[in-house]
């Protein structure tokens, strides 16, 4: 059984349906891509999960609860944290409070929020160097960890990371990948949006492709990543030419 599960889900602004009727499935312990050009939907997607956008139709399930009706910090309280893209860090709060904020559900629990905070400074020893340093100040690659750490604050069961690589130079992206697949490996499941087709497929065991808020193709990463269609479209492959 799948651990996070969307069921013909419809997603609109106003009367434009950016997310027309998609299904896929997490299960536990996979890292889960989804592909697609800008304005396809997937950041529509992450944001209908984490219920910062409502569905018009459909259902999104979650270890046995729905989740299509609940506010977002329930969702949060249940277990999957959203990090989205830009970032988004508190630029005049430093790098260890940004971190305590991302622990709201442990508030009441020091010895937690603590504990937390030092799981995150063993994943991202740069931050605990600069954890008295104001976020707005830290680079962009820096900024990203700290966004990825506080999510991780709340110790969820599932992790939507939306568009990690934007904006970083190549060191940093595999940097920050490498990251990606250790917290993986600590047993969080992870729904990853990147244009960065090539690396995503690389992490991933699986994947979709969304065309214009539609599933257009679905599989295993490597077999897709073999795929003509992917390859021309995400890959850089020029018709013809396969890749190696």
């Amino acid at each position: 059984m799948s651990l996070l599960e969307l069921v013909d889900v419809h997603v609109a602004y106003g009367n434009v349906e950016a997310v027309k009727g998609i299904n896929l499935a997490v299960n536990e312990g996979e890292i889960v891509t989804l592909l697609g050009a800008n304005g396809a939907g997937k950041t529509t997607t992450l944001r209908a999960i984490s219920g910062l956008l409502r569905l018009r139709q459909g259902a999104i399930k979650f270890n046995e609860h729905e989740l299509q009706t609940m506010p977002a910090h329930r969702i949060v309280e249940l277990g999957i944290c959203h990090v989205p893209e830009g970032r988004k860090v508190f630029g005049t709060l430093t790098v260890e409070e940004n971190l305590n904020l991302g622990a709201y559900k442990y508030r009441k629990d020091p010895e937690r929020v603590k504990a937390g905070r030092e799981r995150v400074y063993q994943l991202f020893p740069r931050l605990e160097e600069r954890q008295k340093q104001l976020a707005g100040t830290l680079s962009g690659g820096e900024q990203q960890m700290l966004a990825i750490g506080r999510g991780l604050m709340s110790d969820p069961r599932v992790l939507l990371l939306d568009e990690p690589s934007l904006g970083l130079a190549p060191i940093l992206v595999q940097e920050i990948f490498r990251t990606i697949c250790e917290i993986n490996k600590q047993g969080v499941t992870i729904l990853l949006v990147e244009q960065n087709a090539r690396i995503a497929l690389k992490v991933a065991e699986r994947a979709y492709v969304l065309e214009t808020g539609k599933i257009a193709l679905s599989g295993k990463s490597e077999e897709l990543r073999r795929d003509p269609r992917v390859q021309h479209a995400y890959l850089g492959v020029k018709e013809g030419a396969g890749l190696s």
